[in-house]
């Protein structure tokens, strides 16, 4: 492989790093709290609102429900107002936080609703407001649990940044395609293959040791 083709590879790598971290944290950022709201707003719990769980729920499951590649054409004309382009890095960023904010809060969603529910009871008999329950209850309790989900979110965020390169996306994906189909170099897309399959490896094995990490710690503190 030339000097010029590793270089690329080094390059679309980066951006697929930077796609891939700047809308996983964005995606948690917004996703952790939707997921907690999803769960404290559900009937009977801390916040019980039926309408706002109604709306939330509703417009999570629409984004879920459609297909990564064609929400990221629907999107184009959102995407050219916020990062004032349709192609390259920072264009592909905007549909992979959209995806990823929705998954993330249903992750959330499973994780917190398997908090022991006598936990949160003996945390309103003490007289802890619905803030201190969720952050001093439910988020340190369904930690180990939210991380496996952010683990598997972030491998899902790496497979659809190889994706986003179909339509001009930057990255890994995008050089696949260009000189490992359309111009038929088949080392360049096996080159590509075996780098998405380390990377996903390294943070699915980070996420694992994450995860039980935080779960000892669980234990422990219990």
């Amino acid at each position: 492989m030339s000097p010029m083709m590793i270089e690329l590879l080094r390059e679309a790598f980066l951006e697929t790093l930077i796609m891939v971290g700047v809308s996983g944290v964005l995606g948690a950022g917004l996703g952790i709290p939707l997921g907690v709201l999803l769960v404290t707003t559900g009937p009977g719990h801390i916040l019980s609102n039926k309408a706002v769980n109604k709306v939330v729920g509703t417009i999570a499951n629409i984004i879920r429900s459609t297909p990564f590649i064609i929400l990221l054409v629907a999107i184009i004309p959102f995407t050219r107002f916020v990062v004032g382009t349709s192609i390259g890095t920072s264009a592909a960023i905007v549909p992979l936080t959209m995806i990823a904010i929705p998954f993330v809060a249903r992750l959330v969603e499973s994780s917190v609703r398997e908090v022991d529910a006598g936990l949160i009871e003996a945390a309103q008999a003490m007289g802890a407001n619905p803030v201190q329950i969720v952050t001093k209850v439910l988020l340190p309790e369904a930690m180990p649990s939210i991380m496996a989900g952010l683990t598997i979110t972030v491998v899902s965020l790496i497979n659809y940044s190889a994706m986003a390169g179909a339509v001009g996306g930057g990255g890994l994906g995008d050089l696949g395609i260009r000189y490992g189909y359309q111009r038929f170099q088949p080392e360049v897309m096996a080159a590509v293959i075996v780098i998405l399959i380390v990377l996903v490896q390294a943070v699915q094995t980070t996420g694992d040791w994450l995860s039980r990490k935080l779960n000892k710690r669980a234990v422990q503190k219990g």
